[in-house]
């Protein structure tokens, strides 16, 4: 079975689990669904099921697991950061966002909800191997909340000053070391080895988003672009420029293969990160946009 068919399976059974069947507030059961369905790119638990397979993937439901609560926690933040406190967004994967489909209420809801289902689909996976489980739930949960989570990332938005790179390991590096570490974990691996795969990771997916919103429309992201400038948060962009941006994100994406800790799929990962490379960071359109600005 294909990864995207394990995630959409499982994905689906918790989903349907979660919606009540027909015993719970209707309208939250849809912003439920519509928050998660149809996922974007689901980045993240690909990297984790990815993990996990390369380390062997002996336990492959808790892999589903974890790979099914990583992307809830990643909707839920989304739900959150569209909401009019924060982004004040009317569109998400090119769609009207939960609080223009469904009201600002039923949003927070909605996020909440995701949340709170992850850390309950790693609970009852964890019960034919316990110490696992509880492992990846206190990754998660780090990698969540502060101070090292994707809400002290939303915090440093709120300080005078940043450190970007603090920013940007808390904002988006945090669920991608979560699926590296989380992805190791379910196969019964030490979790250590795993950060700098994924730290490297989100943060070259970060500064890859810095130069998407500078210098991409909105139909083109499927979402409002310049959102960095209009809420003068922290970006590689402004930090860096165009060109040093890009350098960034070349040097980041050397380490990220560099980094992968010795494993029986080491050589599939390093291709995995290479294609990524390759679909998610815009070099070669950003750099001809770039020459049509100057």
């Amino acid at each position: 079975m294909t990864i995207d068919a394990r995630l959409d399976m499982a994905t689906a059974q918790v989903l349907r689990r979660a919606m009540g069947a027909g015993n719970a507030p209707a309208k939250l059961a849809q912003a439920l669904h519509y928050g998660v369905v149809p996922g974007g790119a689901r980045i993240r638990p690909t990297i984790l099921l990815s993990v996990a397979m390369a380390c062997g993937d002996d336990r492959p439901a808790l892999s589903d697991a974890g790979a099914v609560a990583l992307e809830l926690i990643h909707c839920a933040s989304l739900v959150h950061d569209d909401l009019p406190c924060f982004d004040n967004a009317d569109t998400r994967r090119g769609k009207p966002t939960v609080h223009r489909a469904f009201s600002e209420p039923l949003a927070v809801l909605t996020g909440d909800s995701l949340i709170v289902l992850a850390f309950d689909v790693l609970a009852e996976a964890g019960g034919k191997d316990a110490d696992r489980a509880l492992q990846m739930i206190r990754v998660l949960s780090r990698r969540t909340g502060m101070p090292d989570g994707i809400c002290a990332g939303q915090g440093w938005e709120s300080e005078a000053q940043v450190n970007l790179s603090a920013y940007h390991r808390a904002k988006t590096g945090a669920l991608f070391i979560a699926a590296t570490q989380m992805g190791a974990l379910a196969a019964g691996q030490d979790a250590e080895p795993w950060q700098e795969l994924g730290g490297r990771i989100g943060e070259a997916f970060q500064v890859a988003d810095d130069l998407r919103d500078a210098l991409y429309d909105a139909d083109t992201l499927g979402k409002p672009a310049g959102q960095d400038a209009a809420h003068d948060r922290p970006n590689a962009v402004t930090s860096l420029g165009v060109q040093g941006a890009i350098r960034r994100l070349s040097d980041i994406l050397g380490g990220a293969i560099a980094s992968i800790p010795s494993c029986p799929g080491e050589a599939m990962l390093a291709d995995m990160v290479r294609r990524y490379a390759e679909r998610m960071t815009p070099v070669a359109p950003v750099l001809h946009r770039a020459e049509m600005r100057a």
